[in-house]
């Protein structure tokens, strides 16, 4: 491995050892670079070149050695293999008869007994996931795998949405507000509620009413100014961070970016999955800056607009029971939170920016819906215009 490379550097009258060569074979096994012919480079030159001086010698022989190589096209363009792909090099990928061949082991109970009883008996890391608690298996416990019923220990994201129990500390990123709309539809929608007002300090120029009153004034300038015209709707928007809301993240920004430029009066928070004690407004200090969730109610007024984004796909627990978050312990169910959110402010909806054929009736959406008395609607441009239009009356 790396033989004639090695001679053809010795050849240049780089002084260069057996060892040295060893180390660089060692740290290419180790992957400490792969596919890249730059990081190649740079570990060679780390490890067979000790002293300045020969830094052009190596260079020379390392563009005689590689010649070429970089105009080849490169493996993983012609294969267009994402890269998070390659990685999960122990994520099995199943068929569909594989699945059904896998059998849940019955109930939340009994997942969490079999748990402990692994817990107990993992001593060290193990690949394959099929008896311990292991990676890309089929064991109901195994990150990147597959089981009907199980649970997600700090996985990253959601892959076939069948856990039961969910453990992971998710860290969050701020919607992105400059990002270009694809479309203008969004904004459109949006202009469904509006109601223009001109209030504060007089800083616009009234063309119309200068130029009547300079006529007015025998021809002597008279200038007349005017408050700003803008949008006088009041928006409390909150968008849900949780894990299965990593597909829709594009859809957000959008809609997020829509809502900055429309409404002057804006406040943007963020929950994740449902509604609790608390929110933040700013995802990387989400632990050490929140806003209780009683100010908000306190500090905004009844006549604001409020529109929640989220899913609503999660355990149903954690709507309707204490304790049934996922990242900390809240005292008061998800959805006594929501119902005061829904009896305070008498306009409330919920974008929902799932397929409206995944809703169903039960579960965790249903009972988001019976709260906002049914006001959910599609993240689509017609379940937009339709909630605007609830908005605005």
């Amino acid at each position: 491995m790396l033989i004639d490379f090695f001679q053809t550097v010795r050849n240049a009258r780089v002084p260069c050892s057996v060892r040295e060569y060893l180390d660089l074979v060692q740290a290419v096994k180790a992957h400490v670079v792969f596919a890249d012919l730059d990081e190649f480079y740079a570990l060679a030159r780390l490890c067979l070149v000790k002293d300045e001086k020969h830094y052009d010698k190596f260079d020379k022989a390392f563009a005689a050695y590689f010649q070429g190589l970089d105009t080849l096209p490169s493996f993983m363009e012609e294969a267009n293999i994402p890269a998070d792909w390659m990685r999960k090099e122990f994520e099995r990928m199943l068929s569909e008869e594989e699945m059904a061949k896998i059998e849940a082991l019955g109930g939340l109970d009994k997942v969490l007994e079999e748990f402990k009883k692994r817990l107990e008996e993992q001593h060290k890391r193990h690949q394959g996931g099929n008896k311990m608690i292991g990676t890309g298996g089929t064991s109901p416990f195994g990150a990147n795998g597959y089981n009907p019923e199980g649970i997600r220990i700090d996985q990253g994201q959601s892959r076939h949405k069948k856990a039961i129990k969910v453990w992971e500390q998710r860290n969050y990123k701020d919607l992105d507000d400059s990002i270009e709309l694809g479309t203008r539809n969004i904004k459109v929608a949006l202009r469904r509620l509006r109601k223009f007002a001109r209030q504060g300090a007089a800083d616009e120029l009234d063309l119309g009413d200068t130029i009547s009153s300079t006529a007015r004034n025998a021809g002597f300038l008279d200038i007349r100014m005017v408050p700003e015209r803008h949008n006088a709707v009041k928006v409390l928007l909150f968008f849900d961070v949780g894990g299965s809301m990593d597909p829709h993240v594009r859809v957000c920004e959008e809609l997020f970016s829509a809502t900055r430029t429309e409404f002057k009066h804006m406040e943007t928070f963020y929950f994740h999955n449902c509604l609790y004690e608390s929110v933040w407004k700013n995802n990387i200090r989400r632990m050490n800056e929140r806003t209780e969730t009683w100010d908000i109610l306190r500090k905004y007024g009844s006549d604001y607009r409020v529109i929640f984004v989220g899913d609503a796909m999660m355990a149903p627990y954690e709507v309707t029971h204490v304790g049934g978050s996922v990242e900390h312990w809240n005292e008061e169910p998800g959805a006594v939170w929501m119902q005061r959110m829904a009896d305070h402010y008498g306009k409330l909806v919920w974008l929902n920016p799932a397929p409206e054929s995944y809703w169903g009736q039960g579960g965790s959406l249903g009972a988001i819906r019976e709260i906002v008395n049914q006001h959910m609607y599609p993240l689509t441009l017609k379940g937009l215009e339709t909630a605007m239009r609830y908005l605005s009356k």
